[in-house]
């Protein structure tokens, strides 16, 4: 929209006129052009209320209606309020352009290259609002290794989207979504919730099913297997099987993703609360390799230690305390980290540190390649690996008393509790640790084993000292 356009549209708006929008182009011929009646439920037939819905979210909703424009809450927050859970994800879908939004909230900005977004910022919180998108043309080729333009705005790169700015209307906005339970919307201006979908039908059935032929959808955004699986996960929900079988197949896709992207997807997939059953899911579908590249050679020594730091972030996930990355990639790495350890320190005669330090570069290495772990919580993971022999071997000794006040040895101790779990011969190191942390710093040396002798002072007389600035006087002989 020009520059002059988005004026006129402005002044019409305050004088009360409808404003000239531009119409949506579609991206489908007017031959598949298909319309469907949507399924509308009146404020009386749903739970959802505006008191539950984030006061900035309804500020920005009113702002769009009061700007004449059509504004819905789409997504999550809509999905959850519905299952009577406590929404968390406030998104909003307008036919207002990221232009448009932009000019109607000074505090907005915009942001993305893949889809253009608009983000409304309210102090340290963020207001996500998006265009009305079109449905995706599938008039390409998904095994051809060369960019397809659909056209200026929307690229594919081996059938995936890689840039997608084609604005559509509502109803088109609604089937480009990816999950049917995901593309409800709550209407502002009657309190109703549109379903284009059979959403709602899926939500009563306890299903996550894919909106679209689930090969081309999984062709397009391969990270949608992920997703998948953590709805189902997270809502304790079944994936449809026409929407599971291909994920058996197409989880090689998941290796052209970028990593910074696949790692912030492990972040919701283990730190959610729901991660253990994400895991036992990602196992189910064969996807953990792609995720994990050292899983499959060391599965059966590394899945109880995980699944106990799992459920163990879970159960903190649910008492609203707080977990940390770097303990979760340690656990996941740790065996994969020991097995290479003790054989570089066989093969090469390195002693365990040397050993571990190689085994951690060249393990995070290849990791990182794959989901790409930031730098801070890499050196963050080292320092409990290295720490783990160091409990190993000092324990009862005169250097436990400077371990631990170290100020990594917490979270290394702790990591060595959870392997005590699954290895009994740990037990009794973790237990004596336990005890010394929780003691006095005064009654920490009776717990070590002998506990150390105090030397006795030798009652020698103090060496005299000279005033640094008398002169020293020397005798003579005559």
């Amino acid at each position: 929209m020009s520059a002059y356009r988005f004026v006129m549209n402005g002044f019409k708006r305050l004088l009360g006129q409808a404003p000239n929008l531009p119409q949506p182009v579609s991206s489908l011929p007017p031959d598949q052009l298909v319309s469907h009646q949507p399924r509308i439920i009146s404020r009386g037939e749903h739970n959802i209320s505006r008191k539950y819905i984030n006061r900035n979210a309804v500020r920005v909703l009113y702002r769009l209606k009061e700007a004449r424009f059509q504004s819905f809450l789409v997504g999550g927050g809509v999905r959850d309020m519905l299952l009577g859970r406590i929404p968390k994800d406030f998104d909003i879908a307008t036919d207002a352009t990221p232009e448009e939004i932009s000019g109607l909230f000074r505090n907005c900005r915009l942001i993305g290259k893949r889809f253009r977004l608009a983000h409304v910022h309210f102090d340290e919180e963020i207001i996500e609002v998006a265009t009305f998108r079109a449905r995706h043309n599938s008039h390409f080729k998904p095994d051809e290794d060369v960019e397809n333009h659909d056209d200026q705005n929307r690229i594919f790169k081996n059938g995936r989207i890689v840039r997608d700015n084609i604005y559509g209307t509502f109803e088109e906005d609604a089937w480009r979504r990816d999950f049917t339970i995901n593309a409800l919307y709550y209407n502002i201006y009657d309190f109703s919730v549109v379903d284009y979908t059979g959403g709602v039908e899926d939500l009563n059935a306890r299903l996550i099913r894919l909106i679209g032929d689930p090969l081309q959808r999984y062709q397009e955004d391969p990270v949608r297997m992920l997703r998948a699986i953590r709805f189902a996960a997270k809502l304790d929900f079944t994936i449809h099987p026409e929407s599971a079988a291909p994920i058996y197949d197409m989880g090689r896709l998941l290796k052209d993703i970028p990593s910074a992207r696949l790692y912030e997807e492990v972040l919701k997939l283990f730190l959610s609360g729901h991660g253990w059953k994400s895991f036992e899911l990602l196992e189910q579908y064969k996807l953990l390799s792609y995720l994990l590249p050292h899983f499959e050679k060391y599965f059966s020594r590394s899945k109880d230690l995980i699944q106990a730091v799992l459920q163990n972030t879970d159960e903190r996930k649910q008492q609203h305390l707080t977990v940390s990355p770097t303990f979760l990639f340690a656990a996941l790495l740790w065996t994969a980290v020991e097995e290479t350890a003790k054989q570089l320190a066989t093969e090469q005669s390195l002693n365990i540190f040397l050993a571990l330090n190689e085994a951690a570069y060249s393990v995070t290495n290849q990791q990182h390649k794959r989901v790409a772990i930031p730098r801070r919580l890499i050196l963050g993971m080292k320092e409990i690996w290295m720490t783990q022999p160091r409990l190993e071997q000092a324990w009862r000794s005169k250097k436990a008393l400077v371990l631990v006040n170290q100020p990594r040895f917490r979270a290394a101790f702790d990591f060595l509790v959870l392997r005590a779990k699954v290895n009994p011969d740990l037990k009794e190191i973790a237990d004596f640790w336990e005890m010394l942390f929780l003691a006095s710093p005064e009654h920490r040396p009776d717990l070590l084993n002998p506990p150390p002798i105090a030397q006795p002072t030798a009652n020698k007389r103090k060496k005299r000292r000279r005033h640094p600035f008398k002169k020293r006087t020397t005798a003579t002989i005559d």
